[in-house]
């Protein structure tokens, strides 16, 4: 008759890495499902004013930005070194601020389209003709939700 052994010398067995693909490809689907990514690409400088008081707003996604500041400078030879107003990705003039509005309460449900906010996002050294001047067209659009961005005192950016 045979004599059978065990063998136990192996140790400990190593570590299937059989599923760690899957597990990657998960995790990479994940972050490229809930990233957000910028929706516009700022084309003014900004450095954004200090300010005593600030509050975050709630819903940023039912805010609209409008950006005041001078062109950067591969934009200065097309609309100038003065102030410009820029409303998504386009410079425009402060009369298209009404259709801007009204483009941006039609794109959002119809029990948001009260709730949206419009930031005033100025650059520091901008004249305050052009923030005024966007405030009335603003008010003329029925758009009475108005905030302007700032940033905490203390804080550079």
């Amino acid at each position: 008759m045979a004599k059978f052994k065990k063998k136990n010398d192996k140790g400990v067995p190593a570590i299937s890495t059989a599923s760690l693909p899957d597990v990657i490809f998960m995790l990479l689907f994940f972050f490229m499902i809930s990233t957000v990514m910028r929706d516009t690409s700022l084309k003014v400088d900004q450095k954004i004013p200090e300010a005593s008081e600030v509050q975050k707003l709630e819903r940023k996604n039912l805010v609209s930005y409008i950006y005041i500041g001078k062109p950067k400078r591969e934009f200065a030879a097309q609309f100038g070194t003065e102030d410009a107003l820029q409303l998504n990705d386009s410079f425009e003039s402060v009369e298209k601020i009404k259709d801007f509005v009204y483009a941006e309460k039609e794109s959002r449900r119809p029990e948001e389209r009260d709730a949206l906010t419009f930031s005033i996002k100025g650059d520091m050294e901008s004249k305050m003709g052009i923030v005024n001047d966007v405030k009335q067209e603003l008010r003329k659009a029925n758009a009475l939700k108005i905030n302007y961005s700032a940033r905490q005192p203390g804080k550079k950016k």
